[in-house]
């Protein structure tokens, strides 16, 4: 059985080296005009300089033209074809059954994969692609695995990817209508307005056909619950929550199947998708990092294989909360995080080694650090770490020293190399170009209370 391949997301040239860095055997990308990702950063020219990186590397870089086109687009896929030909990526992700046959007909020396668009759940589907041609299919989310399993046996002569870690979409494979009907901005062309994480207000409607706002005070507040149950879910009770900060409704957590990854390595899954173009590098390398030494630790010992090793690396990362998808099965209420739509987490993203100038490291800020805080770098090929604290900053730019620094307009510090307290020819191996760090903020008051309540519910959740 092969190795499965741990894919990860390339907003831009940065996280795509971040991404390599921390273990990824893949990458895909995308430009704004052509793909379901119109915030894209990746010009024609960062597309070329990403592909001969990543090649340079011995890894792979897929891209996206999975867009549903309309005429307008159509008119523009005989240049943009002949642009991935010129550039000659590993695989090019399509969803579109019209924009599939353009390629076999035109370009029929690109590798066709089939995007999670495409809506994939069954055996039958995959082999439909496979006849017209396609190497790769990704599944949609709402496989669970049982019947991922089925089409593995099923499917044995081609390769099948699936999502294992980031956002989930309330909608059906993300073939989403609330942004169009209530924003004008298609989610089916990369524009979604993410409507499902805004907050909502209760209404009454009364006899009379007046409508008012349901307002919730002190005083009632404690006298009712509001609560759905869906007919063929019998006492299964979704919850209204409304507090000051709002309802809802449709917000579902972020998806983590660290807990049962063993199950896709078990199978033989070829490629596992990591979500989040538009995160961040530090969610690049921390997710990198955990699932490329949980996917090694596995490999050489599945017999004693435990997600709870690299479980607390994951929850260093900002959160709606975790669910396991639709891997168990069907989803449920603790699929949904009703009490807020911010993320939450206990560490934060403090900053990168953006360049090495000689023995000095410069290093960019991305929150604010005060002097006598510790931050830690987080080293590529496991889950260690090297501490470091800082009784001072100095500006990489002016030589100004302050007691406090903020992040803001490509801020960055100089790290002397007496600072490290070792070797700085050691330190330069341990810690590369782009190696992230993060600060402990921990959480108080509401968010704590929050937050402690998401672990329980996760935890139960995992234990089934």
């Amino acid at each position: 059985m092969s190795r499965s391949e741990l894919l990860l997301p390339a907003g831009d040239l940065v996280r795509l080296k971040t991404a390599l860095l921390y273990g990824a055997d893949a990458v895909y990308a995308g430009t704004p005009d052509m793909s379901l990702r119109t915030q894209s950063k990746f010009s024609l020219e960062d597309l070329k300089e990403g592909i001969r990186i990543v090649h340079e590397a011995g890894k792979k870089i897929y891209l996206t033209l999975n867009l549903y086109i309309h005429n307008e687009e159509a008119a523009k896929l005989p240049q943009f074809v002949e642009t991935l030909r010129r550039l000659q990526p590993d695989g090019v992700l399509v969803a579109d059954p019209g924009v599939f046959y353009y390629l076999k007909e035109n370009a029929p020396e690109l590798n066709r994969f089939v995007s999670t668009q495409a809506n994939i759940c069954s055996a039958q589907t995959v082999k439909f692609w496979q006849s017209m041609g396609a190497k790769l299919c990704v599944l949609g989310r709402e496989v669970t695995f049982a019947e991922m399993e089925e089409i593995r046996k099923e499917c044995p002569d081609i390769k099948l990817e699936c999502f294992m870690h980031g956002a989930m979409c309330m909608s059906y494979s993300g073939r989403c209508l609330i942004s169009n009907f209530m924003a004008d901005r298609s989610a089916n062309k990369g524009k979604c307005a993410h409507c499902c994480r805004w907050h909502y207000k209760l209404h009454i409607r009364m006899k009379d056909g007046t409508v008012r706002e349901l307002v919730i005070n002190d005083e009632n507040k404690d006298n009712f619950e509001y609560l759905l149950e869906e007919d063929f879910r019998p006492g299964e009770y979704y919850e209204v929550v409304e507090d000051e900060h709002g309802s809802y409704l449709l917000n579902s957590k972020d998806m983590c199947l660290m807990p049962r990854l063993n199950d896709l390595l078990r199978i033989g899954m070829d490629s596992l998708k990591v979500e989040g173009r538009n995160k961040t590098e530090y969610y690049a390398g921390v997710v990198a990092r955990a699932y490329r030494k949980a996917i090694d630790d596995y490999y050489k010992n599945p017999e004693d294989w435990n997600y709870n090793k690299y479980m607390p690396e994951l929850m260093t990362l900002q959160n709606r909360g975790y669910c396991l998808g639709f891997h168990d099965g069907k989803l449920t209420n603790i699929s949904q995080n009703y009490e807020y739509t911010r993320t939450l987490g206990e560490w934060l993203f403090a900053g990168s080694i953006v360049e090495w100038q000689g023995d000095d490291a410069v290093f960019e800020i991305r929150n604010y650090i005060k002097a006598g805080e510790t931050i830690e770098f987080l080293i590529p090929n496991g889950l260690d770490t090297f501490k470091l604290t800082l009784d001072e900053f100095e500006d990489a730019v002016s030589g100004e020293k302050t007691l406090k620094v903020s992040a803001g307009q490509g801020k960055k510090i100089r790290i002397r190399p007496e600072m490290w307290g070792r070797d700085v020819k050691e330190i330069k191996k341990l810690l590369p170009q782009y190696v992230i760090a993060r600060k402990f903020q921990g959480l108080s008051g509401e968010n704590a209370e929050m937050y402690g309540h998401k672990l329980k519910e996760w935890d139960t959740l995992c234990s089934k």
